[in-house]
């Protein structure tokens, strides 16, 4: 097993590893009930952290969700919230999280909001999860206004990654994935860059993944609540989410993202912060591992629309995570809206 620690005011670990699901319970002394928040494609890595948890004397609650975006709402956070008064839980009982990213960040805000606190372990299925969502206390679901924009800066008492999951993992999650582990590369950890451009995924895949599990464990653990640094983790996400709403959520967040950091290296470029070969190279890495780097002409005024209830934005000003080179994560603050428009004529199909 692979141990990233992450620091801040609550500090845990990020395991790295196969066949975790003994170590859930091991994360919850005390404990004499823990809920077991899943989706139906991953019920049976959810059966082994339920007999695992039952084994070691705490009652299992399992409480299945809807799959990706779809569990991501104040509905679905109430059912489980009255599932739990159902089983009278206390203070000493917890939440575990099983699944991607969305299934996480779910569990984390039901766990955030129940009796003010108790605790969530997350076991993130997919390598979006491990990388990015189930890593930094971020917790959320969606409204009609926008993505993750109710929610609780809520760190988990232990995450664990069993790599494992990902072999069930459907090839299209596993690129979707890989565009937090991109993104991680250009902000921090150019390794990364090298290794997916010189070899082929999944020879690198464990490595890339701790590498940039590493990268968003250092920015939280001196940032949790987004004060300051950990802005950088949103590189790509502005136009990424803005994406996402557009499409009601059925693309994937990190095809999303990956549009968006092909976006964001374009206004990066034409604000004059970003040399053109650090530039280009985000279209290159994305699309080497399988990734879009276009989306849709005449899309412009509905996507400007939805970045502006971004949750980086800044009163009426947009906000936007830039490059001022290889591994030098800015800031451009209200860019002009001809240089916004101009860049996304850069990500529009040739």
């Amino acid at each position: 097993m692979t141990l990233i620690e992450v620091g801040g005011e609550r500090p845990y670990q990020v395991v790295v590893g196969r066949g975790l699901a003994p170590e859930v319970p091991a994360a919850l002394p005390g404990a004499v009930q823990a809920a077991v928040l899943f989706a139906a494609p991953v019920r049976e890595h959810a059966d082994r952290v339920v007999e695992a948890l039952r084994e070691s004397g705490i009652s299992p609650l399992p409480i299945e969700v809807p799959d990706a975006e779809a569990g991501k709402t104040v509905e679905v956070a109430t059912r489980c919230w009255d599932a739990l008064g159902g089983a009278a839980f206390t203070r000493t009982d917890a939440v575990v999280g099983v699944g991607g990213g969305a299934v996480t960040d779910v569990a984390g805000f039901v766990a955030a909001c129940w009796l003010r606190g108790v605790r969530v372990v997350q076991v993130p299925t997919s390598l979006l999860g491990m990388v990015d969502a189930a890593v930094g206390g971020k917790t959320g679901i969606n409204t009609a206004a926008g993505k993750n924009l109710v929610g609780a800066f809520y760190p988990p008492v232990r995450v664990l990654c069993d790599l494992d999951t990902l072999h069930t993992l459907p090839a299209d999650d596993l690129r979707a994935g890989l565009a937090e582990v991109v993104k991680c590369g250009f902000i921090a950890d150019p390794v990364i860059l090298d290794r997916l451009e010189q070899h082929d995924v999944p020879d690198v895949l464990r490595d890339v993944a701790e590498r940039a599990i590493r990268v968003k464990a250092r920015v939280v653990s001196e940032d949790l609540r987004e004060a300051g640094l950990r802005e950088i983790l949103n590189y790509g996400h502005t136009l990424g989410h803005a994406i996402e709403r557009t499409e009601g959520y059925a693309w994937k967040h990190g095809h999303a993202v990956a549009v968006g950091l092909v976006y964001a290296a374009a206004l990066g470029r034409l604000a004059g912060r970003l040399d053109a070969a650090t530039a280009e190279r985000h279209r290159a890495v994305l699309t080497r591992v399988g990734l879009p780097t276009t989306y849709k002409p005449g899309a412009w005024d509905v996507l400007h629309s939805a970045m502006r209830v971004d949750k980086k934005a800044r009163g009426a000003k947009l906000r936007f995570v830039v490059l001022d080179g290889l591994a030098r994560p800015s800031t451009l603050d209200g860019p002009d809206e001809a240089l916004l428009r101009r860049a996304y004529e850069e990500v529009l199909p040739t």
